[in-house]
């Protein structure tokens, strides 16, 4: 059989990852891969085909040593990612290079990471609370299978523990397979998960790709698309629930607009990509539950700044089922995971979903929290003695609950040296709802800090007076 000669070019202008190459013979697709340098080591995506002769592509890796004249090979193709029963337990780059240091990835198959989202027709209708284990996501912002959550947060409020402890109860929980996607990580994050993951003994189920800090913002650009490869091949061909954690999703559309300025875009408000909104669509669509299963993805989103009102957070927002809004008050308080019941919300919290009663409690709890934020001012002029009577008890509630809505984790065992709790559902909502009866009125308020469930407090303290029982608590060490 004759051997279908390369589609060659040459380099003819390199300004950082934006590499121009000419072509004589046919033009290479847009997404196509281009090889340079020694051993194919430069990889370059074409984004653009500038006229009939020329191509402008951003490259996934450095350019260092390409220059002007250098040969460039045409792929034919565009980038793909590894798929199969073979990627489980292992830790990929965007290339789908093995780089946890095992043995080299077993045959399987490569797929495009560009896909179509699954039709509408294919799409289920019906909706499902996806549990976690973790009592204030289930009872305040219960999470849709199938559907999109968002963490937002500034840095260093929880996100990335949270969603490691996310992948901790779930995949011991569900025969399915946890895909985690680190856009933009440190590489110490990326170790410290894998060594974690591996101890707690659910590598077995999952699948790490990442694309550090420090790569070209092409490589971070596409690494989201990879892992999205990865978990549809779980889904449509193996009708397997996936649970894809993405850290962070701002980060992807950071290294969108890198890109964009790149090549020349002209920027829109706050300098982000013109094509923001896009983009990001065309992630978020993929994710769907379908007749055959279901990609349930929990993403991290940072806040520059803690504005929400920030075009990424704002866009972000739209494509979400559930939003988990991580609140730096309530973690330099020591109240972890430091979800702002008052901020989050769900779509799921419905009647017609979780059930008359579990919505009531819920709108209860937020009352009571709410009522007491209102109170915050008056105790802090005045003192809690000025308060009317049913004032001071919604206070009370209010603290136990913002106690018992805190929760040890498996993943902070090592530096609490508290064991991890796993809350069901029905437990949460009977502490919530007992606590809200002012059954727990004789127990001091830290006996409800860092437990399961609400049997444990009886155990933790002694029941006391009421005067001591109303009295301030230490300050709660952070976790």
């Amino acid at each position: 059989m004759e051997k279908i000669p390369s589609n060659l070019g040459s380099v003819t202008a390199v300004r950082g990852s934006v590499v121009d190459v000419r072509f004589k013979g046919m033009l290479p697709m847009i997404h196509s891969v281009l090889h340079a340098g020694d051993n194919d080591s430069i990889v370059i995506e074409v984004l653009t085909q500038r006229d009939e002769r020329h191509v402008r592509g951003i490259a996934l890796t450095t350019t260092e040593g390409l220059a002007r004249g250098a040969q460039v090979r045409d792929t034919g193709g565009p980038l793909r990612a590894p798929v199969g029963k073979a990627i489980v337990s292992r830790m990929f780059d965007v290339f789908g290079n093995v780089i946890d240091r095992g043995e080299p990835l077993a045959k399987s198959e490569w797929r495009s990471v560009h896909r179509d989202p699954p039709a509408l027709s294919r799409r289920s209708t019906t909706s499902e609370v996806f549990e976690t284990g973790i009592k204030v996501i289930d009872v305040l912002t219960p999470l849709e299978r199938g559907g999109k959550a968002g963490l937002f947060g500034g840095a260093g409020v929880g996100k990335t523990v949270l969603l490691t402890e996310m992948i901790h109860n779930m995949v011991d929980h569900q025969d399915g397979v946890s895909i985690f996607c680190g856009i933009g990580e440190r590489c110490r994050e990326g170790a410290e998960l894998y060594d974690a993951m591996k101890e707690a003994g659910v590598l077995a189920k999952m699948v790490m790709i990442f694309a550090q800090m420090n790569e070209p913002p092409g490589a971070r650009f596409r690494v989201g698309d990879a892992a999205l490869t990865m978990a549809e091949y779980f889904r449509d061909d193996e009708h397997r629930d996936v649970l894809l954690l993405v850290d962070n999703i701002f980060r992807y559309i950071q290294a969108g607009m890198e890109v964009s300025s790149l090549m020349g875009q002209m920027p829109s408000r706050l300098g982000y990509q013109p094509t923001m909104g896009t983009e990001l669509a065309g992630f978020e669509e993929r994710i769907a539950n379908t007749d055959s299963g279901a990609i349930t993805s929990i993403q991290a989103v940072y806040v520059p700044a803690d504005d929400f009102t920030d075009p990424a957070a704002v866009h972000t927002f739209s494509h979400l089922s559930a939003s988990i809004v991580l609140s730096r008050e309530r973690a330099s308080e020591g109240l972890y995971p430091s979800i702002d019941p008052l901020q989050s919300s769900s779509r799921m919290a419905t009647p017609g979903i979780v059930g008359a009663r579990h919505y009531a409690l819920a709108q209860e709890i937020r009352q009571t929290l709410a009522q007491y934020a209102k109170l915050k001012d008056i105790i802090a002029m005045l003192g809690l003695e000025q308060l009317s009577p049913s004032d001071r008890k919604v206070v009370a509630r209010a603290r136990r609950l913002e106690r018992f809505l805190t929760q040890p984790f498996f993943t902070t065992e090592q530096f609490t040296g508290l064991k991890g709790k796993l809350v069901g559902l029905a437990d949460a909502l009977d502490g919530c709802e007992r606590i809200l009866a002012d059954e727990f009125n004789d127990r001091p308020e830290s006996a409800l800090y860092m437990i399961g469930a609400i049997s444990e407090a009886k155990a933790k303290a002694k029941p006391q007076s009421a005067k001591a029982a109303d009295a301030q608590p230490e300050t709660a060490h952070a976790t």
